[in-house]
């Protein structure tokens, strides 16, 4: 039985800002499960016995040799990709950038890294990195009013 096809898969997410604000996205390459070519916020699956936690610093220290701080929850998101006959459910969270050069360690599963700005993001973007900036930016909206107000 393979996880997010012949059941729903658990996995999780981060969107990484280090010391300039810059986001760190990574693209998909050949080798990846789904939505190859398409930038993400890099994440991956939740192991048996692992906190949800635990996972994200270990798939981003496994795939990029960087030490993430979690911040807090960004959101739950359902991740259904109809015409890979995939079915996700993606946990994402705010992180910060402690150590380690961003470096790719699985070169088959992504092609590309890098820092961007938020308004500089590149295209295309995953379906799970689109709810996950749109999510980020209405979260900010909310809290410039609310610091207006």
């Amino acid at each position: 039985m393979i996880e997010g096809l012949d059941y729903i898969g658990v996995g999780v997410g981060a969107v990484i800002v280090n010391d300039e604000g810059l986001l760190f996205l990574a693209k998909r390459g050949h080798a990846a499960r789904n939505e190859r070519e398409r930038w993400e916020f890099p994440g991956g699956g939740v192991q048996f016995g692992e906190t949800l936690v635990e996972a994200i610093k270990r798939e981003i220290f496994e795939e990029y040799g960087m030490e993430i701080e979690v911040k807090e929850l960004l959101g739950v998101f359902d991740h259904i990709l109809p015409e890979e006959k995939e079915h996700w459910i993606a946990i994402t969270y705010l992180a910060s950038h402690l150590t380690g050069n961003a470096k790719i360690h699985e070169p088959e599963k992504c092609e590309a890294i890098g820092w961007f700005s938020i308004e500089d993001l590149p295209q295309p973007l995953s379906k799970i990195t689109e709810l996950n900036f749109h999510t980020l930016l209405a979260n900010q909206l909310c809290k410039s009013n609310a610091d207006a107000g």
